[in-house]
């Protein structure tokens, strides 16, 4: 392939990765949460072969950590919070509390801004993540508008201001919590030193291949889960 081509493939995949984010943001702030969310997660397609395509093509530069990480920013930072700020309002307002509670939605730009920068500095994440990578928060956030489409009888449960509020809170808590979770990058196929992600896949995809997007909170929980059994029990040690 062309040198001049491979060098710029990935940065040019992370820049669809950003434009779809914000895409996802207009359908937003329309109060199209479905078409939203469609966005996110061709954001989190792009930001995987991105990854991906720097690897085959050994093209690495700081130039294209640098835009990673401000693409993830809008489309794993800022489009979740503005899809959360939207679930807010279609939940009952509370009489002088609503319009400010609301807002809260956007602690999670913060905190995930906060997890990218630490993501960036902390020399520990070479080959795991310390604290919950925003993908996933920003992927579990976009699947609420699917559950409540498709399964109408959790609205009570998830447009409730107090349970988005504290739902907020515990995400952001999560991102930048110094708890060890696995990569899903496979060093080796040996099957020992990689049973956890096999493990991790394999339920992920009968989860849901039968309950679709409603799924993926379970998928989240026990992505994390895993995670830390598996540095519980493991000689894998964090330090810093």
């Amino acid at each position: 392939m062309n040198k001049r081509i491979s060098k710029h493939l990935p940065n040019a995949i992370t820049c669809a990765n950003l434009f779809s984010g914000c895409i996802g943001i207009v359908f937003a702030f329309q109060g199209n949460l479905i078409f939203a969310a469609y966005a996110l997660f061709l954001a989190a397609i792009f930001d995987f072969f991105d990854g991906f395509a720097s690897r085959v093509l050994q093209s690495f530069s700081g130039i294209g950590k640098d835009l990673d990480s401000l693409a993830d920013m809008v489309s794993f930072g800022l489009l979740p919070s503005v899809v959360m700020y939207e679930l807010f309002l279609q939940s009952p307002q509370i009489p002088k509390v609503s319009s400010w509670l609301n807002f809260i939605a956007f602690l999670i730009s913060v905190f995930s801004a906060l997890r990218l920068a630490k993501f960036n500095n902390d020399t520990r994440q070479a080959d795991i993540f310390i604290g919950l990578p925003t993908p996933a928060n920003a992927i579990l956030i976009a699947s609420l508008p699917f559950i409540l489409e498709r399964h109408p009888s959790f609205s009570p449960y998830i447009l409730n201001p107090y349970a988005l509020g504290a739902f907020v809170v515990v995400m952001c808590m999560l991102l930048v919590a110094e708890i060890p979770l696995m990569s899903l990058k496979f060093k080796s196929s040996d099957f020992n030193k990689n049973i956890y992600r096999y493990l991790f896949l394999m339920f992920s995809a009968i989860l849901i291949l039968f309950f679709k997007f409603a799924a993926v909170p379970v998928v989240i929980f026990m992505y994390i889960t895993l995670s830390i059994i598996q540095f519980k029990f493991s000689n894998d040690k964090i330090s810093g």
